[in-house]
């Protein structure tokens, strides 16, 4: 049994639960065995049906009982398994907000992503069927063993030594079919990752001439892990085939020996009725643990993948209270440091600044000049590993405080649809919001031609599975979002890297009337949006070599300048 199991709410109870039904249900078998011996024995014997009519009634009452109990199990694990897989998601989405964009982006987003989404309901059915078979194990056979022993030692001694025997090939097994699982689940994850990237990047594919060649890369993968499915299959087959046979043959040894006590006349008929109708019974439950475990080691593999997200350290959030960003706030940056695995040539180093009010802030500079990182620092995604932060006169460690968070809305360069229609893509924060505070959202995003030209509107299906947006039309869809919120505080990474020059030309008007009246940290390579800004931050090797507006810093004909002069160049 899996010790995670027991970390998780209200498991005990259910175990509780479950023994207490389960020992009912073991005493209702050897009841139905017993009277169902007694009344072919009674009737073998030549006693008439009238007579034996009431041992048939009190076999029938324990299998309607054994039903019902049957049921209650199954309702209560049922219950149990869609709350815990329901708080799970839950915790587990609430962790990777807390750990940030880039640990998505290390993981893999289609990986994340399958994993959330379907691995929870993988790990709910594992629940389902796992944890009633195997208290039926544990229960069943004991009770059924008791009964035995005191009606027929010999009986009792061959079940016994077939047990072990059984439990050993299903261990053996078990582990082989683990291990091929395993790599199954690898080869999805990595399909997983494989389709995702291949979906964003279809239109740039079938620009380029090579979406033909990337058809058989896909194939080659999908194959790959159908030959793993397949390896997997034959070694349940096997299993199976072997649970089988040692079953049969243990049962078939009781039932000679049982025969040869009756043509002895050393044992009653209604005894041996009973015991060979209590062997089956005895073996079932670990047959059941032994076909469903094959069918439950994704859910099992899903299970410990969350789990691993989940123990993932996160930072841990100040009890200081922060109010909302209004024009009179001031927010400072001081003499603060963060190094890539303790780097210190890998990182930020020694950031001082200052912003207040409702400014627009552009952080630029060369590729891996630390702009990426400045954002996930401000956004509470990192932890500096010098330095603090200082807002409204309260010093901080790191901006990992829901208060700071909730007023933030983070858009990056590659913003995720989720596999379900425009309408709820465009409110996926807001999900209270109505429809006309949606539409409103999506008409300053400019989002109403394109909405227009969908098959079925606001209602058309987009992300996976769904139709295919262009990269300016999901920016769009992301711009929607931020004006539905319409939190105080705005951060952009990149937002615009990926896309061709006309089409950030058509968005920038958007985005524009996105910033007014909030605090903008707009982090890029792009030149043309520093004209825009209120104060420039310009980054080098991790450092900030210069600060002021565009006018200033051009005048200064430093860093910036040589940037822009490269840049104009390039042109």
């Amino acid at each position: 049994m899996d010790k995670s199991l027991f970390s998780y709410r209200g498991i005990k109870r259910v175990l509780l639960c479950l023994v207490l039904l389960t020992s009912l249900q073991a005493i209702m078998i050897i009841i139905q065995a017993y009277y169902l011996a007694n009344s072919i024995s009674s009737l073998f014997g030549g006693d008439l049906f009238h007579t034996v009519w009431i041992k048939l009634l009190y076999f029938s009452l324990a299998l309607v009982f054994r039903q019902i109990l049957t049921f209650i199990k199954k309702k209560l694990v049922y219950r149990f398994a869609t709350e815990t897989s329901v708080n799970l998601r839950a915790s587990v989405l609430k962790k990777l907000f807390q750990l940030g964009p880039r640990f998505v982006k290390e993981q893999g987003s289609g990986q994340t992503v399958t994993l959330i989404m379907e691995g929870t309901m993988k790990f709910r059915r594992y629940l389902e069927l796992f944890l009633p078979k195997l208290i039926n194990t544990i229960i069943i056979p004991a009770a059924i063993f008791v009964f035995v022993f005191f009606e027929n030692i010999r009986s009792a001694v061959i079940l016994l030594i077939a047990l072990p025997i059984l439990i050993l090939f299903m261990i053996l097994l078990g582990l082989a079919a683990e291990g091929k699982a395993n790599r199954q689940y690898e080869s999805y994850q990595m399909l997983s990752n494989y389709f995702v990237d291949s979906l964003r990047g279809i239109e740039t594919l079938k620009y380029l001439g090579i979406s033909r060649k990337h058809a058989e890369n896909i194939h080659f993968v999908s194959d790959g892990y159908r030959k793993n499915v397949m390896a997997t299959l034959k070694i349940a087959f096997l299993s199976t085939f072997a649970l089988d046979f040692i079953t049969m043959l243990s049962i078939a040894t009781v039932a000679v020996f049982l025969g040869l006590d009756l043509i002895n006349g050393t044992m009653e008929l209604k005894t041996a009725i009973a015991v060979l109708i209590l062997a089956p019974e005895y073996f079932l439950p670990i047959r059941e643990v032994g076909a469903d475990y094959h069918a439950t080691l994704d859910g099992k593999e899903a299970g410990a993948k969350l789990q691993e997200i989940l123990q993932k350290e996160s930072i841990g959030q100040s009890k200081k209270s922060i109010p909302l960003w209004n024009e009179s706030s001031v927010f400072s940056v001081k003499d603060t440091s963060f190094y890539f695995d303790g780097n210190k040539h890998k990182g930020l180093k020694n950031l001082d600044f200052t912003v207040s009010g409702r400014k627009k802030i552009g952080i630029i500079g060369a590729s891996g000049s630390g702009k990426s990182t400045l954002i996930d620092l401000l956004s509470g995604f990192l932890v500096p590993t010098e330095g603090e932060f200082i807002i409204d006169g309260k010093k901080f460690n790191n901006l990992s405080h829901e208060d700071w968070q909730n007023q933030l809305t983070y858009i990056p360069q590659h913003p995720y649809l989720f596999s379900d229609t425009v309408f709820n893509n465009i409110r996926f924060y807001e999900p209270s919001s109505n429809d006309k505070e949606v539409k409103a959202a999506a008409q300053a995003a400019g989002l109403t031609k394109v909405i227009e030209s969908l098959p079925e509107g606001m209602n058309t299906k987009v992300g996976e599975g769904g139709r295919m947006l262009s990269g300016g039309q999901e920016q769009r869809i992301a711009l929607a979002r931020a004006f539905l919120g319409n939190r105080p505080i705005l951060l952009l990474d990149e937002p615009t890297a990926h896309l061709d020059i006309e089409t950030e030309y058509a968005l920038k008007e958007t985005m524009l009337q996105l910033f007014k009246e909030k605090l903008v940290f707009f982090a890029t390579h792009r030149l043309h949006w520093m004209l825009e800004m209120d104060q420039i931050l310009v980054l080098d090797n991790g450092k900030i070599v210069e600060a002021g507006t565009h006018e200033q810093l051009l005048a200064h004909q430093g860093y910036y300048y040589r940037l822009a002069k490269t840049f104009l160049e390039g042109k």
